[in-house]
């Protein structure tokens, strides 16, 4: 017996047509979206700030619109998180769209993952809730379920758990649909998007996974057939290391031992996942606390030619005494050496020079750089422009996580009647710690190497998780982990990365899947709504990391 769930959603903005190519693409039991991210709720708690009414993804009652009877026709269910700070207010507004189609569903939603309340001061605090209230949901026979913040994974555990009866003690099981889940979360990302090996398939229009979930809790997972992109265990272990950190993934149904999992290609496009082990949860949730953090503003200017270091000198000193009537709270300049010598276009002669401002006072970052940074326009360096003018200054935001007992919050299935069940918490718990190292794989024996980048043997996946980014790296070759394992230590991570040079860096082994995974702690200051550095998801950390030389062993090039 196998549950085929799909995903047609990775992300608030991700590819409008994804519903309707995957109802119509080929069988599917379960069609999952996922529409929440740590700065998405960001973005609803401020549209609930306009309208009390809002709230949620309004992405996905237009997507049901086009697809609702579709979904009807072939007996999909579906089950999303657009619900987001207001999962009652989208199942209302579904009821209502059914209603004018005239297409008969059910409608039910999760809640009690709002703890905003208990929270002063946040914008938006929300405990991620497991899949049980899901799976009450459809027991109840529910056709569509909306919920608010629940563990991304929690999409496909919640129907598999429906499907197969699992009870919550089943942690094994558990554990294999929450890696399913953790796999499909980031739709196209398991099908060749944003992999590091693109060049290896057509990655132009990349399909939307799909996986197929049998009782034990192993799948597989693939694509429908004809769909762009592919997958193989590369694809597969890149998302699998995605925001991830140790050996142990914890959630709030079951902590999943990543070091367990196993790979296999199980054909085209095809790919095993078995073996997975479950313990029992945390005793904690986490909760995601938004805030708003002050207001930002940001101005960049364009050196062309000669003199770059001058001329970057003279405008900070300008600029410096103008700021220094009023000081932002924080004030960061950053040089980027994009210009090259003899250029023949302006654009590849000229470096950019960053400045970004952050203050409580909107004032403080807004008329009074703007005025600034414009008076320079005919008294600074020669050839001075800048990208754009700056604006009046912008609210940015501010993430951290804290935790609270599962039992403090009231996960309540609303079924498709108006019924309210209570979700009971996890009643077997274990407290989250790491896992003792593995042993290391023997090394390679010595021989001649080559100064190259790492990226010729190793693939990398990086993301954000509050502040903190991790890197996911993997070799394709047992040849190739031996090296890498013995290589790439946390201190040279460092050095790789000089950025991180003052951070905690923290190396998890995962030698099932031939793959390290660095957690660098601080590096995006207070998440990606703060928007403190170049890259404020870290998402292209991993291919930085790939694009540094090292001596490399010739035998693996």
């Amino acid at each position: 017996m196998t549950l085929r769930i799909g995903n047609a959603s990775g992300f608030y903005g991700d590819r409008f047509d994804a519903m309707r190519e995957m109802l119509s693409g080929g069988e599917l039991d379960v069609l999952t979206g996922d529409y929440l991210a740590e700065l998405t709720m960001l973005i609803l708690g401020r549209d609930r700030l306009k309208d009390p009414a809002a709230g949620y993804a309004r992405t996905f009652l237009r997507q049901l619109e086009e697809c609702l009877g579709l979904a009807h026709e072939r007996s999909v269910k579906i089950v999303t998180n657009a619900g987001g700070l207001n999962p009652a207010g989208l199942a209302d507004a579904v009821r209502a769209l059914a209603g004018r189609l005239g297409i008969p569903v059910r409608v039910a939603h999760v809640e009690g993952d709002d703890l905003t309340a208990a929270h002063p001061g946040a914008l938006a605090a929300h405990a991620y809730l497991g899949g049980f209230g899901i799976a009450e949901c459809l027991t109840a026979g529910a056709d569509i379920v909306v919920t608010g913040r629940v563990t991304d994974a929690a999409l496909v555990t919640g129907p598999a758990a429906a499907h197969f009866g699992w009870s919550p003690t089943q942690y094994d099981r558990l554990a294999g649909a929450v890696v399913a889940g953790h796999v499909l979360e980031c739709g196209t990302q398991a099908t060749g998007g944003n992999y590091s090996f693109f060049a290896e398939g057509d990655v132009r229009r990349p399909g939307f996974p799909l996986a197929e979930i049998h009782e034990d809790g192993s799948c597989v997972v693939t694509k429908h057939p004809g769909t762009g992109g592919f997958v193989d265990v590369g694809t597969v272990t890149a998302q699998l290391l995605y925001e991830t950190g140790g050996a142990r993934y914890a959630g709030p149904d079951v902590t999943a031992r990543l070091d367990t999992v196993r790979l296999s290609q199980d054909g085209p496009d095809r790919v095993r996942i078995e073996g997975v082990r479950g313990e029992a949860p945390p005793p904690t949730l986490k909760v995601g606390l938004n805030k708003l953090g002050g207001f930002r503003n940001e101005v960049t200017f364009v050196l062309t030619g000669l003199d770059v270091e001058a001329k970057a000198a003279l405008v900070r000193e300008q600029l410096g005494d103008a700021l220094a009537k009023s000081p932002p709270a924080d004030v960061r300049w950053e040089l980027v050496r994009t210009d090259r010598p003899d250029a023949d276009t302006e654009e590849t002669a000229s470096a950019l020079l960053r400045l970004v401002v952050r203050d409580p006072d909107q004032a403080v970052v807004g008329r009074a750089l703007s005025g600034a940074a414009i008076e320079l326009a005919l008294a600074s360096y020669p050839g001075f422009h800048v990208v754009a003018p700056p604006g009046k200054g912008a609210p940015y935001g501010v993430f951290e996580d804290v935790y609270v007992a599962q039992a403090a919050v009231g996960h309540t299935a609303v079924l498709p009647d108006g019924t309210r069940l209570s979700v009971i918490p996890a009643q077997d718990t274990r407290e989250l710690d790491a896992v003792p190292a593995p042993p290391l794989p023997e090394p390679l024996p010595a021989g001649p190497t080559r100064r190259a980048p790492l990226g010729l043997v190793a693939g990398a996946r990086s993301g954000d998780k509050g502040g903190n980014a991790n890197v996911g790296v993997w070799a394709r070759t047992d040849e190739a982990w031996r090296w890498l394992a013995h290589e790439l230590t946390a201190d040279r991570f460092r050095e790789l990365l000089p950025e991180s040079g003052g951070l905690t860096v923290v190396r998890h082994l995962l030698p099932s899947l031939r793959a390290l995974n660095f957690v660098v702690e601080g590096i995006l200051g207070e998440g990606v709504a703060s928007q403190a550095r170049f890259d404020p998801q870290a998402k292209a950390l991993g291919e930085w990391l790939r694009s540094r030389h090292l001596d490399i062993p010739e035998a693996l090039l």
